[in-house]
């Protein structure tokens, strides 16, 4: 008898384990960004789409950024550049944020929160992380919804 209940838990947990993991692994970035600079030494195209997966590796709540979509990567001001440049290793995240804020297909709030994610599942340090996010969240209204120009 606890043979057979030992080899019924196995067969339950062989089952479910997988399942489970899937759903609690990290969000993830599915595509390499690869991107052209533009002639203004400034913005940059994608050259290829992007995706990304939220919430989850395998989540079906992705983001497409399309071939042609232009970025400047994170929008900081040129007198913050020695301790946030436009481009690091939350530059992924970036391009996704970008996007969502000239789309504006997210609320503003769900596109900071993205941003956040993103930057921790690309392992940007803590503090980078907080201050970028409390950057956009304080700061960000200006350009929500394309109206900074970029």
């Amino acid at each position: 008898m606890h043979y057979n209940t030992t080899c019924m838990q196995f067969m339950c947990l062989s089952i479910l384990l997988p399942k489970c993991i899937k759903e609690y692994t990290m969000s993830s970035f599915t595509s390499p960004l690869i991107v052209s600079p533009l002639p203004d030494g400034k913005r940059w195209k994608l050259v290829r789409p992007f995706i990304y997966h939220v919430g989850s590796e395998y989540s079906k709540d992705e983001i497409k950024v399309p071939t042609g979509f232009i970025t400047d990567f994170a929008s900081s001001p040129p007198h913050i550049w020695i301790v946030i440049p436009p481009w690091g290793k939350y530059g992924k995240a970036a391009v996704i944020h970008d996007y969502l804020y000239q789309t504006a297909s997210r609320t503003r709030k769900e596109a900071d929160d993205i941003f956040k994610e993103g930057m921790q599942v690309l392992g940007v340090d803590k503090v980078r992380v907080f201050l970028m996010y409390w950057a956009v969240r304080l700061f960000g209204m200006w350009a929500y919804g394309g109206k900074a120009g970029k």
